[in-house]
């Protein structure tokens, strides 16, 4: 996961996490079907998104199910990144990249290598999330003896990930 070679180890940068969602609205059916779907994907236990208030134009009550998630750290998280990144061609927009972070959508997941249309899940499309740091970025997030970083070495900017994804998985950002 750590290719990248810098003259000091920990300001190389590396994948913290990678969480997939879908969202499905207020349709039970289609929150379960999202669930199986991140199962199959991942081979991780899927959780579900509730919503935290009410939205009477989407039908949507405080506590209902409104979709899943799962949450992909350590060796597995770079092999599913190959996976999505090739299910959009290698390719992802410059606004997709944030500071500390990259965005991006599937449209359809049968565009997922390796994953074929199950008509009991249907047609679902998911949002892509991954999150950078650096070695030592535990150190503010501890319970005990929790420290300070200094503020270059607890944002990773753009540039940096953009080198960093194009170097690892190829991806081009336009």
């Amino acid at each position: 996961m750590e290719q990248q070679t810098t003259a000091n180890h920990m300001q190389a940068i590396r994948i913290d996490k990678v969480v997939v969602n879908i969202g499905t609205g207020s349709e039970e059916k289609h929150a379960e079907a999202a669930k199986r779907l991140l199962e199959l994907m991942t081979g991780m236990k899927a959780s579900e998104e509730i919503s935290r208030r009410r939205a009477p134009a989407f039908k949507i009550t405080k506590g209902q199910v409104i979709g899943a998630f799962v949450t992909v750290r350590g060796r597995k998280s770079a092999d599913l990144l190959k996976k999505l990144f090739d299910a959009v061609d290698n390719r992802i927009k410059e606004s997709s990249v944030t500071q500390n972070s990259l965005s991006f959508g599937i449209k359809e997941y049968i565009d997922i290598r390796g994953i074929k249309y199950d008509p009991a899940i249907g047609m679902l499309g998911m949002n892509v999330n991954v999150a950078f740091n650096r070695r030592g970025a535990r150190v503010r997030l501890r319970k005990r003896m929790a420290s300070r970083l200094p503020a270059r070495h607890g944002t990773v900017e753009r540039e940096l990930i953009k080198e960093y994804v194009k170097g690892e998985f190829g991806v081009e950002v336009s």
